[in-house]
């Protein structure tokens, strides 16, 4: 493993975790580094992806993002180490990892055994693909305006509706798609279904391009019939299904914003030493250690409430809500920062298309975004403290 590895010194880990993640780093290095720069055309991106997946699960890298037996727990410090460590090296590597996890935790933590049967050990091999498809054209943040319906048909369901924003749109091979059954208003009537692709119904309206290449699009669910079966967990359960599932990886967008964090300072450090301007090591400048200093301070400060998150849900009983949105604010915030830091001691060689650090920059932004943006977090917080969160 490359750049500063103290961290893992941490009690947050066990020596597991730590065996773990310098394993995981080796492979990255060795078997992930061709992905650095993600293809921007549908095609490649989407081979891209799958080729990822295969390399990632043919080595057992997937295995933390499932639960295999229901009756075990996320081991979310190996999760976040996942992420941390991926990010650093190749962005679309941690979207991979990342997203075959939201994309099954539904089923890991709430599906029956069939389903988990039918999509848990294809998503470990990196044979099969997930996507989690919450989000709507007019309802994002606020989930308790969802309009896709969910209604009885004999004795299975059919949905109506339209999801976007939705991560390997169009790649995945089943989507867990939330609808509106209304079992009650507002959030407590919604349910959460297992919807394959090739269902009759379901429609990949448009794929999306973003600043950062990742497998994006906009599907519609026009008269998409499916058996009882397909229901995730019991009617009106789908706003905790989503909610428990996001309590999980929300801290792991934190370590994904973290990996790129890291690399960033790896590469500033590596510049500023190597740069001379006016005579002198651009890293002489007390302008530029200063810098640094305040880069290393944003590092160590994300990863310490990443992995302080992480910790506490796997070694106590209680919903970790406000934990993981401190840890997802403050990372994303703070990797944001970092780079642009980065960028800034670059020059102009920062902002040429296909550096690394003008890579992360794209990379970054929509961290502060999705998965509950920056502003959400805040509330949760201070919905936490002030008694009117969970």
């Amino acid at each position: 493993m490359s750049g500063d590895t103290s961290f893992l010194e941490w009690p947050f880990f066990t020596d597991g975790h730590r065996e773990y993640a310098m394993r995981l780093a080796d492979f990255a290095a060795r078997e992930l580094a061709g992905f650095e720069h993600a293809p921007e055309e549908d095609p490649a991106l989407d081979a891209s992806c799958r080729e990822i997946a295969r390399r990632l699960g043919a080595a057992g890298f997937l295995e933390p993002c499932c639960i295999m037996d229901p009756a075990d727990r996320f081991d979310l410090r190996k999760l976040a180490l996942s992420r941390d460590t991926l990010a650093r090296q190749a962005g679309l590597a941690d979207f991979v990892f990342g997203m075959q996890g939201l994309g099954t935790g539904p089923v890991s933590l709430f599906g029956s055994a069939a389903q988990r049967q039918h999509v848990l050990p294809g998503v470990v091999s990196g044979a099969q693909i997930g996507a989690f498809a919450l989000s709507e054209p007019e309802a994002g943040s606020d989930v308790a305006a969802m309009t896709t319906m969910a209604r009885r048909d004999g004795d299975g369901w059919r949905l109506d509706g339209v999801k976007t924003w939705i991560s390997n749109g169009g790649l995945a091979d089943h989507y867990v798609v939330f609808a509106r059954s209304g079992e009650a208003p507002g959030s407590r009537g919604l349910s959460a279904f297992l919807v394959d692709r090739g269902t009759p119904g379901l429609e990949i309206e448009s794929r999306i391009r973003v600043i950062a290449p990742h497998p994006l699009a906009t599907i519609r669910l026009r008269d998409c019939r499916l058996p009882a079966a397909a229901l995730i967990g019991e009617p009106g359960q789908g706003f905790t299904i989503a909610m428990a599932t996001l309590d999980v990886f929300r801290t792991t967008v934190g370590a994904a914003a973290l990996g790129f964090a890291r690399r960033a300072l790896d590469e500033a450090i590596r510049r500023v030493r190597e740069r001379s301007v006016f005579g002198r090591r651009l890293a002489d400048f007390q302008l530029t250690q200063a810098r640094i200093a305040d880069m290393a301070l944003e590092v160590d400060t994300a990863a310490l409430l990443v992995y302080r998150a992480a910790w506490a849900r796997d070694t106590g009983d209680r919903r970790i809500t406000r934990e993981a949105a401190m840890a997802k604010l403050h990372a994303t915030e703070a990797a944001q920062r970092v780079i642009d830091s980065a960028v800034q001691l670059f020059g102009g060689l920062g902002v040429v298309h296909g550096t690394t650090v003008e890579g992360l920059y794209r990379e970054i932004r929509a961290l502060r975004i999705y998965e509950g943006t920056s502003e959400i977090q805040k509330l949760v917080i201070a919905s936490t403290l002030l008694g009117k969160g969970p």
